[in-house]
């Protein structure tokens, strides 16, 4: 059974990080591509950031603020956030094993976690 466990979400200043992790089992994770959604209230859930092999995937509203790493070791997957912004709040959703070709399309991951939430003030 495969499970994916996000956290590390929380209450943040704008301008501060926070590092999200998703800690996966029943699936080694360095063998699929992993991504990381979110979803503001009242608005569809949007591709953030995505890994597959050694390359990895940003929406341009993230790039240069926003990292995306693996520990194979540990099974985990991160999400390293600096410079939040208001507009970063949402519920960050973990997904992998990608069945398409688009990483950033939701559609195309067979598993997701739970979520957590990251809350940015002003």
């Amino acid at each position: 059974q495969v499970q994916l466990v996000e956290s590390g979400g929380g209450l943040v200043q704008a301008g501060g990080s926070l590092r999200l992790t998703c800690a996966a089992s029943g699936l080694t994770a360095s063998s699929y591509a992993m991504g990381w959604f979110r979803q503001a209230p009242g608005k569809e859930r949007e591709f953030g950031a995505g890994i597959r092999s050694d390359t990895t995937y940003y929406v341009d509203s993230v790039k240069g603020r926003f990292t995306i790493s693996r520990d194979n070791g540990k099974n985990t997957v991160y999400l390293q956030m600096s410079s939040l912004r208001p507009e970063d709040t949402a519920v960050y959703y973990c997904a992998a094993v990608l069945r398409g070709s688009d990483p950033s399309d939701p559609s195309n991951y067979a598993y997701w976690g739970q979520g957590t939430q990251v809350t940015v003030s002003s």
